[in-house]
């Protein structure tokens, strides 16, 4: 399985080398016809393609440097609500539609596999599967707290709030990936899923949830229709988590990437999404930023996601 994977990711790659080395070649060309007719018009309009081609190669050099091959996999998306009460469950909410907006626009699938809904409105926190190509690679951007400052509709006063949720993003696992689980290891519990109301609530016990006793890790799927099927995505759910967390035990990176709900508060966010005293979204790592806050909201995330991307590259790379 993983043999063919790498087969087709070094044919994409190659389709893509060939299609932008065609377009560098083409843009020289052009370039050279716009210098002897001395067309500033024509030579404005390539220098715009130029740097837009830059991006694109930038993009092909973070996809070509993949080494690892957990990078192709589909995403398992963890939103959990942080710091604002009623208004961070509601900033979940939001987040879960501008990222199936996202995976909409890229032909992903979106499938929703536990949810766990606020007091009053909105959700406390919620598990994804986004299955789509590199759908991991792009995703990893996304992990961290991410802010949010707006008028609150839910203050009748209206005043400006503050509140943050956590974005954690793990590889799902292939199925030639083995990881051990014994029956004894973990604890087997079904419930009732909740709901919004009305049909959406279940009236058996569907919903399920595993706790892998030796780590404490907990993993719960309820928005299948059978008992059956949400055993076997929180297996899937809970195979990826134990892979993630020893391989996390050996950068010494497991205590920060898996207990994330006290820091999930001011001082700690990657991104900002002002809505007031004016409109921008803000990524502290990169610096990049956008004032049409609405279109970021609506699942316009790639140029966030592309510049991460890029800059990881770089980093990387300075400090080979």
């Amino acid at each position: 399985m993983e043999t063919i994977n790498v087969l087709n990711n070094l044919k994409d790659l190659c389709c893509s080398f060939n299609k932008l080395y065609t377009q560098v070649d083409y843009l020289i060309e052009l370039k050279q016809i716009a210098k002897l007719e001395e067309d500033e018009s024509l030579l404005q309009s390539i220098n715009i393609e130029t740097k837009k081609l830059e991006k694109e190669l930038l993009i092909f050099e973070v996809k070509a440097n993949l080494k690892d091959m957990k990078h192709y996999n589909n995403a398992i998306v963890s939103i959990h609500a942080g710091a604002g009460g009623t208004e961070a469950c509601d900033w979940v909410q939001i987040l879960v539609r501008m990222y199936s907006r996202w995976a909409e626009n890229k032909k992903f699938k979106f499938n929703i596999v536990n949810t766990l809904y606020g007091d009053e409105t909105g959700i406390k926190s919620v598990t994804i599967i986004v299955q789509g190509e590199y759908a991991y690679n792009l995703l990893q951007s996304e992990i961290g707290v991410h802010r949010l400052v707006r008028i609150s509709p839910f203050d009748s006063n209206k005043r400006r709030h503050t509140s943050f949720c956590s974005v954690d993003v793990i590889p799902e696992l292939e199925k030639d990936i083995d990881i051990l689980i014994k029956g004894k290891d973990i604890r087997i519990d079904t419930y009732r899923s909740s709901g919004a109301g009305g049909q959406h609530v279940n009236t058996t016990d569907s919903a399920v949830r595993i706790t892998h006793l030796a780590t404490g890790i907990v993993v719960q799927s309820q928005n299948e229709r059978s008992q059956n099927q949400n055993k076997t995505i929180a297996m899937k759910l809970l195979r990826a988590k134990l892979y993630q967390f020893e391989h996390n035990k050996k950068l010494s990176y497991c205590e920060q990437h898996y207990h994330t709900q006290d820091s999930i508060q001011w001082g700690n966010q990657i991104r900002s999404y002002v809505f007031m005293p004016y409109k921008l979204v803000k990524d502290h790592r990169t610096g990049y930023e956008m004032t049409q806050i609405d279109l970021v909201i609506d699942g316009n995330i790639d140029e966030f996601i592309n510049t991460y991307l890029i800059w990881k590259l770089k980093e990387h790379n300075s400090l080979a």
